[in-house]
């Protein structure tokens, strides 16, 4: 067991000590900002390549153009939404509906456009058309009602000196 440890602690001094090559780290260049113009080039020599990353020329659309739309019923989770938009250079129009918690759909028709901004239309319908019920009229034949008045106030002490103590009844069982 202790060569083990000889051979570990061995180890240990021989990477610490620079014996054992080790990961190279590379670091970049150092940003330099320039304000004014320099008094001399100063010239740094990085120990790795750099890596030249070229970003490819975006394709600029001055009229873009889109439309979309998509529609979810999910009997089984109860989940119903949809939607639908479309673009014709910087004017947005757009329509999208979903079920609310509360039985409620909810619709709402929006533009968008550099002149008015953003601009949104909400309605609210319940999915369950209500139905009129005509109201339902009870005649009860009643025969004639006694009117009692109730004593004006009343007063009950409870007796001071007399209290009773109530205990469970023993049981016993027998096998």
């Amino acid at each position: 067991m202790a060569f083990k440890f000889i051979a570990l602690f061995a180890l240990i001094a021989a990477a610490s000590a620079g014996l054992l090559p080790a990961a190279q780290v590379y670091h970049a260049a150092p940003a330099v900002a320039h304000y004014a113009a320099p008094a001399a080039v100063v010239k740094t020599i990085a120990p790795v390549a750099q890596h030249v990353i070229t970003k490819a020329a975006e394709e600029y659309d001055p009229h873009p153009q889109y439309k979309y739309a998509y529609d979810v019923q999910d009997s089984l989770s109860g989940d119903s939404k949809s939607q639908v938009e479309e673009r014709d250079g910087d004017v947005v129009r757009g329509e999208y509906s979903l079920v609310d918690a509360d039985g409620y759909k909810r619709t709402v028709q929006y533009t968008a456009d550099p002149i008015n901004g953003f601009n949104a239309v909400v309605n609210r319908e319940p999915l369950v058309k209500a139905v009129a019920v005509a109201p339902i009229v009870k005649t009860v034949a009643t025969a004639p009602v006694a009117h009692y008045a109730a004593p004006a106030v009343a007063h009950y002490a409870a007796p001071a000196a007399h209290y009773a103590t109530y205990a469970a009844p023993a049981v016993a069982y027998h096998h």
